[in-house]
């Protein structure tokens, strides 16, 4: 296969450069690999004898989803992947163009397929931004080759992506970056820091480097632009400077904190599914620390406090009766004082919640009823239990031989209280464990006094 040259793909006015290091680019751009073997921290999805890699070796390149986190190189496999075919490359972003933009890139792909025998890639980034009708506009055109269309998106495609575009793409999967492929990246940066265009003269101490690992988290791409700015900063203060980089140094550039999550996308449920299974799981570290980056992340503290209470019903319920107050306690204290004094009784509630007794008897209690309930049919109310609310239905047996349990031995009637038919049915059972212990003994109880009631009439007859 021939390489293209460096400029080939980008004959009409949308295409965009696939040169790497334009003039004046952060770090993160004049570094961005130009061969799939540059490629760091996607071995699984980029690397020799992957899928992906050999369909795009076999120049049959399918319409496809990039999906990853930031920083992770979806715009970068993209253009390897029009570097490598010599397909033609047009970038085109869903956050400052519309539907009007994606007619005219089309009708220019299809005039180049035309007379010039060579397909387009249409690259979409931030592809999630399209409503679900507005992704419709792609359809027919990938359907019938006119584009191959590259959609990258940091938001799960299932909920972001309409059901028609994702069965026509192939979806791949990128990692968050792991230590060791970001320390790679800084690594090549600093090894070579007059190709890059950085100050050759400002080493960058070990504790920095691994100060700035730990900040910049999985996004090669803030790392490496952080590490531009602070190599710039020292160098910019020339004599007065301390003439290197240090831990310092990048806690301080980092001390406004950095944390991805988004409110409104698949962060905001992946991180309350972990706090809640920390909870259920008994695990009061894990459960303080999941709430305590969703509250720093910005998250609603009040929909974190209906969390809470829902959690002391579902998951604690019965063996800890205690949850539930607690629950809405938190939950009232932090309506009262807002932020940041009520996020501490936030806190105090999911320890509690971590490192209560768990029951889900009265959840599966609840969810089995409902599903019988609704496949009916409904038994009728007996007529000892019903209301006659007046004299015509006390006439026809409404509240007959009702018995009231105040007046009996042991306040304990001896009828029942389910429709007929359903008699000894029992869907809420106890579990062995905190207060539902005393539960099941008093169930127990009531259960003995009357199977002796009923011994006792038997001997009677």
């Amino acid at each position: 296969m021939s390489e293209p040259g460096l400029f080939d793909a980008f004959e009409d006015d949308h295409a965009a450069p696939l040169a790497v290091g334009p003039e004046g680019a952060p770090l993160a751009e004049r570094m961005r690999p130009e061969r799939f073997d540059e490629i760091v921290g996607q071995d699984e999805l980029v690397g020799a004898g992957s899928l992906l890699r050999d369909l795009v070796q076999q120049d049959r390149v399918p319409s496809m989803i990039l999906w990853g986190p930031p920083g992770t190189g979806k715009t970068t496999i993209a253009q390897v992947i029009a570097r490598t075919t010599g397909l033609a490359f047009v970038s085109f972003s869903a956050v400052l163009s519309g539907v009007k933009e994606v007619r005219e890139i089309v009708a220019e792909a299809a005039r180049r397929r035309r007379a010039e025998r060579r397909g387009t890639i249409l690259f979409v980034d931030e592809i999630h931004r399209f409503n679900k009708s507005q992704q419709d506009a792609f359809l027919p055109h990938v359907e019938n080759g006119t584009i191959v269309l590259i959609g990258a998106t940091t938001e799960n495609p299932s909920f972001a992506l309409n059901a028609a575009l994702m069965s026509r793409c192939q979806l791949f999967v990128l990692k968050a970056h792991d230590r060791a492929a970001i320390r790679s990246l800084v690594d090549r940066a600093l090894a070579e820091p007059e190709r890059w265009d950085l100050p050759t003269a400002i080493p960058v101490d070990e504790a920095a480097r691994e100060a700035l690992l730990d900040r910049a988290g999985q996004d090669a791409r803030s790392c490496l632009n952080a590490l531009e700015a602070l190599l710039l900063r020292e160098q910019a203060r020339g004599g007065i400077g301390k003439g290197r980089v240090e831990a310092a140094d990048v806690e301080a550039a980092f001390s406004g904190g950095k944390l991805r999550y988004d409110r409104s996308g698949e962060d905001h449920f992946n991180v309350m599914s972990a706090f809640h299974k920390s909870m259920r799981g008994g695990d009061p570290q894990a459960a303080i620390y999941w709430l305590t980056r969703m509250l720093v992340s910005g998250e609603d503290p009040l929909w974190v406090a209906r969390r809470i209470v829902r959690f002391a019903s579902e998951d604690v319920g019965l063996a800890d009766p205690q949850a539930l107050a607690i629950a809405l306690a938190a939950r009232e204290s932090y309506r009262q004082l807002g932020s940041p004094e009520g996020e501490l009784a936030l806190a105090q509630a999911a320890v509690y919640m971590a490192l209560a007794p768990k029951s889900n008897a009265l959840y599966r209690a609840y969810g089995e009823l409902r599903a019988e309930i609704g496949r009916g049919p409904l038994g009728e109310v007996p007529m000892h239990l019903r209301n006659a609310a007046t004299g015509m239905m006390k006439s026809l047996g409404y509240g007959r031989d009702y018995q009231y349990p105040h007046d009996m031995d042991e306040a304990i009637a001896d009828q029942h209280y389910l429709p007929e038919g359903l008699q000894g049915r029992a869907w809420y059972r106890p579990s062995p464990f905190g207060f539902e212990k005393e539960l099941q003994r008093r169930m127990d109880w009531w259960d003995k006094v009357r199977a002796r009631r009923q011994e006792e009439r038997k001997d009677e007859r």
